[in-house]
């Protein structure tokens, strides 16, 4: 499984990119990898009505690399379930590492 085609380096931080799943019975990030779509997989708890997901993606992805959610932002996608999230306090190594670990499971 070849997770990092969905962690893109820039200047500005890490970029992940999601397939996100709304509506879910818990709020679960990753949940996998979508080769097809190159992309991680996150449940979120919330509807997609006023915001709600989307600040529950920030949250979650928050709480999975303990890092603060106002270093995280989407960048594009903000009414779709494709999104890409900008996080800015934590490298790429560290990301693959803590995605490793978690896929190494599944």
């Amino acid at each position: 499984m070849d997770f990092t085609q969905a962690i893109q380096i820039t200047k500005q931080g890490i970029l992940l990119k999601l397939h996100v799943l709304p509506n879910a019975k818990q709020s679960l990030f990753p949940v996998g990898y979508n080769s097809w779509r190159k992309c991680l997989e996150i449940k979120v708890n919330a509807e997609t009505k006023d915001n709600k997901a989307n600040q529950e993606v920030i949250s979650c992805i928050a709480t999975f690399f303990k890092i603060p959610p106002n270093t995280i932002s989407i960048i594009s996608g903000l009414k779709n379930k494709e999104k890409t999230v900008l996080l800015t306090t934590i490298s790429k190594e560290t990301i693959a590492k803590k995605l490793k670990e978690v896929f190494h499971e599944l």
